[in-house]
């Protein structure tokens, strides 16, 4: 059985630069549209998948993270990248809204909102607002493409608007919007050759009283962070978890720990 992959999905290579990722979803987007393919059932899911794909391959820090799985994990990267990235993580700050309306416009098929109420039904909700100076608009949905169902999200509002922004969407749309939870950040110590072999690595979350077993990639450098999805603080009102970021500091050998305490002691 044939993997889901998102470059086969959208008929690209690898290497294919921003420009042809673009162009290869607007002639599927416009393939597939619903309302050019009433009598064929598939095509709703196919948009689906097509939309999925270019969620990812359009944005530069997904597309990195897909690829460094398919390396790893070869034909299992689709299904290792769904576990990681929930839709909430997949759709956020794309531009699929924009391109559909294009389409609408110079095709007349029928714009996003009426396409996405179809494919949420009732848990999509499109808002607009312009109040005190401030501006913005974006969606509202439950559930996610496919079968998996997710939390509310709310998306496309300007960066860094803060509370006051979300208390102004919450009086406009009379919603009460989700709210992703925040980051949380720590520090593992690894011992330099475990981090080039990788491997299991026993974390005790002390914020949710849990023991967690991290995925050490292997050639793991000291510096580096490892992100584990949704596992930060929580959401608030239906809005998806933070996540943690564990970064990566080699452990030194007792010699040279020693030596950088003389060294340092000699130095004051």
């Amino acid at each position: 059985m044939v993997q889901q992959d998102y470059y086969r999905i959208l008929g690209v290579d690898q290497r294919a630069e921003a420009k042809k990722i673009k162009e290869a979803y607007r002639e599927l987007a416009f393939k597939h549209h619903p309302d050019r393919n009433e009598k064929n059932p598939d095509s709703a899911d196919m948009m689906k998948s097509v939309n999925e794909a270019y969620a990812v391959l359009s944005n530069a820090e997904k597309r990195r993270a897909y690829d460094a799985m398919r390396s790893r994990f070869g034909d299992d990267a689709y299904g290792q990248f769904k576990n990681t990235y929930t839709e909430q993580d997949i759709f956020n700050g794309s531009d699929i809204h924009q391109i559909f309306e294009e389409m609408a416009r110079s095709f007349g098929l029928r714009g996003v909102d009426a396409i996405f109420s179809d494919f949420y039904g009732s848990g999509y909700k499109r808002f607009v607002f312009k109040q005190h100076g401030l501006h913005g608009s974006g969606f509202i949905y439950r559930g996610g493409f496919g079968s998996r169902r997710r939390k509310a999200v709310a998306s496309g509002t300007s960066p860094g608007l803060g509370r006051f922004a979300r208390y102004l969407l919450q009086k406009v749309t009379g919603l009460r919007l989700p709210q992703m939870g925040q980051d949380i950040r720590d520090t593992i110590h690894l011992k330099p050759d475990f981090a080039r072999s990788g491997g299991p690595y026993p974390y005790l979350h002390l914020r949710r009283s849990k023991k967690l077993v991290v995925s050490i990639p292997a050639g793991t450098k000291d510096g580096q962070q490892i992100r584990l999805s949704q596992m930060g603080a929580a959401g608030e009102n239906g809005g998806p978890n933070g996540d943690l970021y564990l970064k990566v500091k080699f452990k030194k050998p007792l010699l040279e720990k020693a030596k950088d305490f003389i060294v340092s002691a000699f130095s004051r």
